[in-house]
């Protein structure tokens, strides 16, 4: 039997690279096209071509006539990132995998646990509405011209490399010296963390999956955990048994760091809780096998490894002492 024939679109970056190691283990014939050098390393075995996929005519000329089993498009942000995909792939591949984002969901969820069913609406939150409304144009070609679609939605995901926003280096830092982190809201709302091993593990069975196509699905690790454990849990790891935390609202904290706004006020204010039952359905067999715990001891010791990667920032633990003083 011939191997499963996948198509990258991106996907050198840290979920990407992670999916492409399982997918070569896995033993699928994987091309990866990228415009510029690889952020992470791919397998030697992985086929790399350069070209810039939001140029059609550059993408159209790098891949030529040929057909692939699956594609999957790590680089779509906008309606406009995906249209061209849609007369490009719609006869063919047998699949086309765009990878969203489980932030599409409205914010507070009116019921909880999540499913891939729950109302999908971010009228505010940038990257969250420009997702959302790549997935409108796509589910319509679903329906309309044949393209064969299966959404992905990772949650919160990350590796060794890899602090968890909003906590950082400085915040490790500032709790190892006996000083205050400050966590937005009262810490207890709760959050849902994936080891990008572990979506990896999710994502690959779906690719080629004839079962997957006109379905979407959360790849999610239902590992979940309030704010408070989230910077416990990495203190923890990097030696400091109990950590000063001071709570801040979210509002107060985007006036201090205007960057972290956004998503603290729209996004991670609020419990976030998933029914995995699709994904176990067509993953059969599939459990998480990163916890938390675990995650945040390969954080620490990743940084460890090397002083350049510690990197304390004065002005980000300045707003933290006025946060802290101005309560």
């Amino acid at each position: 039997m011939s191997a499963l024939r996948v198509l990258f679109l991106g996907g050198a970056g840290m979920i990407g690279s992670a999916v492409a190691r399982e997918a070569v283990q896995r033993g699928i014939d994987l091309t990866v096209v990228t415009r510029g050098e690889h952020r992470r390393a791919l397998p030697s075995d992985v086929r790399a071509i350069r070209a810039d996929v939001r140029d059609a005519a550059s993408l159209d000329a790098a891949l030529g006539a040929e057909e692939y089993d699956a594609v999957v498009n790590w680089v779509g942000f906008t309606p406009q990132d995906v249209e061209s995909d849609i007369a490009r792939f719609a006869g063919r591949t047998r699949q086309y995998v765009f990878v969203s984002t489980c932030s599409v969901f409205g914010r507070p969820v009116p019921q909880l646990p999540i499913t891939e069913s729950s109302p999908r609406r971010h009228p505010v939150f940038g990257y969250a509405r420009q997702k959302l409304a790549a997935e409108l144009v796509l589910e319509e070609a679903y329906r309309e011209r044949g393209l064969p679609l299966t959404i992905v939605r990772p949650m919160h995901t990350y590796d060794e490399t890899t602090m968890v926003f909003p906590v950082t280096w400085t915040a490790i830092e500032r709790m190892r010296r006996g000083e205050a982190s400050v966590v937005h809201g009262d810490g207890t709302s709760l959050w849902t963390l994936t080891h990008s091993s572990d979506v990896a593990r999710a994502l690959v069975p779906l690719l080629g999956n004839a079962h997957a196509v006109g379905e979407s699905v959360n790849l999610v690790s239902g590992d979940i955990l309030t704010w408070d454990q989230i910077h416990t849990t990495l203190a923890q790891a990097a030696g400091v048994r109990e950590p000063l935390l001071v709570h801040r609202s979210s509002e107060s904290i985007g006036r201090e760091i205007p960057g972290w706004g956004e998503a603290l006020q729209e996004d991670f204010r609020h419990s976030i809780l998933f029914d995995t039952a699709k994904l176990r359905r067509l993953v059969p067999g599939f459990h998480p096998t990163v916890t938390f715990s675990e995650g945040a001891r390969r954080i620490v010791a990743w940084h460890e490894e090397d002083a350049s990667r510690r990197v304390f920032d004065d002005d980000l633990s300045d707003a933290f002492d006025r946060l802290i003083r101005n309560g």
